[in-house]
């Protein structure tokens, strides 16, 4: 077979893609943010290989509570059924665990932490703001401060464009509060990971979580400016975010969906 009948033959079983290096920036850091689009089956492959060859102490994940993170404490049986029940992930409303699970499968011996927060801390981070729900330690995290026009008028066209311009205008104010409330909780759980368990700790959350403008590395760069912090994106062809908002980008092919509109329609 010629070198272009193998290529074609390849393209038409959808082959594996070629392993990718794993980032220099991410080599020295002591936290990893790894950022993904959710339903993107490479990304999270992506994720697998960038996550073995850290070998990170701790994993904390932008999809588990505490409490389901917790039910992985003593648990013997490490394979995909299992770990899938014991975190229920089938009712969490995250992408299939089979995408996911090959990241928990490439650290074995790493803790697991969830960073999710309570219902009840995002509802009053929308009425009261992120500085309320997250208590005494917002100041240290970069949310006692009110946002710069420029960045909440970015941050509220963001908001707008992800519900698809369903919102009412009023609502879209507490939607930037939840979001800086759940960054400044993944940076607090991903610290309290390192000063536990020691370097390096890999983060797992999606791509707007991870850029270093106003994300996690703006909590992280508030309450810890000492520590090393890399912000790795899994981004799609068509749809890069500009490269200043990372210290490394990946763009792959887009994951095939239905129009995510439709659901506001």
């Amino acid at each position: 077979m010629t070198a272009l009948g193998a290529a074609l033959l390849c393209l038409a079983a959808a082959c594996p893609a070629a392993a990718e290096p794993l980032p220099d920036a991410a080599r020295s850091a002591q936290i990893v943010l790894l950022g993904e689009t959710h339903d993107n089956p490479r990304h999270h492959a992506l994720q697998a290989e960038f996550t073995a060859a850290l070998a990170p102490r701790a994993l904390v994940f932008e999809m588990l509570s505490p409490a389901q993170a917790a039910a992985l404490d003593g648990l013997e049986d490490r394979s995909e059924p299992a770990l899938r029940e014991a975190l229920g992930w089938d009712a969490s409303g995250w992408p299939d665990f089979s995408m996911y699970y090959p990241i928990f499968a490439a650290a074995p011996g790493a803790a697991v932490l969830g960073a999710a927060l309570p219902r009840d801390a995002l509802h009053q981070a929308i009425s009261e703001g992120a500085a309320a729900a997250f208590g005494a330690e917002a100041g240290q995290y970069g949310l006692a401060a009110p946002l710069p026009e420029a960045e909440l008028s970015d941050r509220l066209d963001l908001q707008r464009d992800a519900h698809c311009g369903a919102l009412p205008e009023e609502m879209l104010p507490g939607m930037v509060e939840a979001q800086r409330l759940r960054d400044a909780a993944f940076a607090r759980t991903a610290l309290g990971a390192l000063e536990r368990y020691g370097p390096p700790v890999v983060v797992i959350a999606g791509r707007g979580h991870v850029r270093r403008d106003w994300g996690i590395p703006a909590a992280l760069a508030s309450a810890a400016p000492e520590v090393p912090v890399a912000a790795i994106a899994l981004s799609e062809a068509g749809s890069e975010e500009p490269s200043a908002l990372f210290d490394a980008q990946i763009a792959t092919a887009p994951a095939p969906r239905d129009d995510p509109c439709a659901a506001f329609e």
